[in-house]
């Protein structure tokens, strides 16, 4: 059967069209195509700065009496930290914390007859917040010397920090892209399709875990403060397009 004019001109048309569509489609389904990955970066650090803390205590019947005592104290300690190289302005004195004390009175059948006053209680508490992490540490062990000195001293154990957390993180951003750039590639090149444009791009968590110390992370974000040795670590999540 032949065709006219206008018949060849509409199957043409239809051919065209039916043509363009097919490669429509394809580039529609080629597009929404996605391969995600997981980069991770990790980097091991040593803190910078320290802080301890130390706390000492006076009894007394008397308050203004407890209370003379203590700044005695306070002051000694003061004197004791500066006369290991400590300076003046990383030492932070907290004001005096007061508490009464009571002790129950009991019959001979055991039931409770009243309270009565058994003294004061005061309490302060001194921090040291230096960059020598050394000296601070020598000291934080040697302290025990204050109690020779009469001085009722208790030294925790210190915080260590890192004061230059955001160049590090920038820092692990940019490793944690490479890491998932290099993954998108390699599960591309085995799919055997191209790895088109950057779609999307989120942050994970970040944490800070002390180094080798098997600690767990936590779904918010571990911050490690008991170790002087810290990793760090980030992930990122990216989503590219298939070419």
């Amino acid at each position: 059967m032949k065709l006219s004019g206008n018949q060849l001109v509409i199957a043409a048309a239809i051919i065209i069209s039916s043509t363009i569509l097919a490669f429509a489609y394809k580039y529609k389904f080629r597009s929404t195509e996605t391969i995600v990955v997981t980069g991770l970066a990790e980097k091991d650090f040593t803190s910078d700065q320290i802080v301890w803390k130390g706390s000492f205590n006076r009894y007394g019947m008397e308050l203004k009496q407890a209370y003379a005592s203590l700044k005695s104290d306070e002051a000694e300690i003061r004197n004791y930290l500066k006369s290991k190289g400590i300076p003046d302005s990383n030492i932070v004195f907290s004001s005096v914390d007061v508490q009464k004390s009571f002790d129950t009175r009991y019959d001979a059948q055991g039931r409770a007859t009243g309270t009565f006053f058994t003294g004061y209680t005061l309490s302060g508490e001194v921090t040291v917040n230096a960059k020598d992490i050394v000296l601070v540490e020598n000291v934080s062990r040697q302290v025990t010397e204050l109690l020779q000195r009469g001085i009722e001293f208790n030294s925790r154990k210190p915080d260590y920090y890192y004061t230059r957390l955001n160049e590090l993180k920038i820092d692990l951003l940019a490793k944690a892209s490479q890491d998932a750039r290099q993954r998108a590639e390699t599960i591309a090149k085995n799919s055997g399709i191209g790895l088109g444009n950057l779609k999307k791009a989120s942050m994970g968590v970040f944490q800070i875990t002390g180094k080798n110390n098997n600690e767990e992370y936590s779904y918010g974000g571990s911050f490690n403060t008991t170790s002087k040795e810290k990793t760090a670590s980030i992930t990122l999540r990216v989503e590219y397009l298939a070419d």
